[in-house]
């Protein structure tokens, strides 16, 4: 990257103060920005860090602009630093990145799968017989796509994604390294002593602007759909099981699982190795804290903590108590009596 800080405050839609002529080479923290890096500061706490950034240019919000001492620091006034760093975060990452253009001579693209316009597909991958990947969509080396699976517009394969038959995505999905999408259920039926397997036969529907971490696993349904609402940003390593609905604009964190058939609203969050039991029902905007255990329904809005999960405030008390139970044992314990 070699842009202006004007150039930059362009992209933007921010005001420069201060040299608008300084080119701009890379990003960095305000801590370890040097002279031709782009830094941000989101409030008026930080002012101490912007004083001694060695900074080329800082992203500010208004108030920072505002209280911030003429010091000669370049700034970029703009009403929200971080949304503005991620535009030219976006740019960085066009120039790093390199995407499949075209078929790659070894993919391997059955004669009955529809490719839309401006398709990209990487070395080794897969597409099988009435896969359906749909235009702009660009899929990296040694992916595969199974039968009847559709891809929506402009989606991204990362290397070694496996979507198996019948899954569905729709458009500007992200699924990153490792991620499979459409493995069996876990079902089986415990018939004279031996674990028999029952069919998973169901679909898996992601639909657009999913994003799908790396080494996630999202289990096709027995019967049915298992779903994943617009919107919804899942981590890495997250396991998913069959017929699970998980609503719209969701965010489930690192190492989450979630048990079959249950159900989310729009906009829950589970924190990182939250476990949600079977068959639970979360509502609308609910958030489960770090390392949850979820086995029992979490009302619409609610924040609930600890395993088993419960209120935060209530989970709260009891661990407070429960630091305090040696000391308590120790004033209610018996000394012997001199012999």
């Amino acid at each position: 990257m070699k842009l202006t800080v004007q150039e930059i405050g362009r992209m933007v839609n921010g005001k420069v103060i201060g040299d608008g002529s300084r080119q701009i080479c890379g990003v960095a923290g305000l801590e370890e920005a040097g002279a031709q890096d782009l830094s941000f500061l989101k409030d008026v706490r930080q002012l101490d860090l912007l004083n001694h950034s060695q900074a080329g240019a800082i992203l500010v919000p208004p108030p920072v602009a505002k209280a911030s001492p003429s010091n000669g620091k370049v700034m970029i006034v703009v009403d929200h630093p971080f949304a503005a760093l991620s535009v030219i975060l976006k740019q960085i990452e066009k120039e790093k990145r390199s995407l499949p253009e075209g078929i790659h001579p070894t993919a391997i693209v059955h004669p009955t799968a529809v490719l839309g316009a401006g398709v990209s597909i990487g070395a080794y991958t897969i597409i099988e017989a009435e896969a359906r990947i749909g235009a702009g969509s660009r899929l990296y080396a040694q992916c595969y796509v199974g039968k009847a699976s559709q891809l929506g517009p402009e989606c991204l394969l990362y290397p070694q994604v496996v979507i198996r038959e019948d899954v569905s995505l729709g458009a500007r999905c992200i699924v990153h390294s490792g991620t499979v999408l459409g493995a069996d259920g876990y079902g089986y039926l415990p018939i004279e002593g031996r674990h028999q397997k029952i069919p998973q036969v169901g679909k898996v529907v992601i639909e657009d602007d999913v994003e799908i971490g790396a080494n996630c696993t999202i289990d096709r349904a027995t019967l049915g759909t298992t779903r994943i609402g617009s919107g919804t940003k899942i981590d890495n390593l997250v396991q998913v099981a069959h017929n699970v609905q998980i609503g719209p604009n969701c965010l489930i964190i690192a190492q989450a699982g979630i048990a079959g058939s249950s159900r989310l609203g729009k906009g829950v969050t589970l924190a990182g190795q939250v476990g949600v039991s079977d068959h639970i029902k979360i509502g609308d905007g609910a958030v489960v804290g770090p390392q949850g255990g979820v086995t029992s329904d979490v009302p619409a809005g609610q924040i609930y903590w600890g395993s088993p999960a419960q209120p935060h405030l209530q989970e709260k008390r009891q661990r407070v108590m429960l630091r305090k139970l040696p000391e308590l044992l120790g004033k209610n314990t018996r000394k012997d009596k001199p012999s």
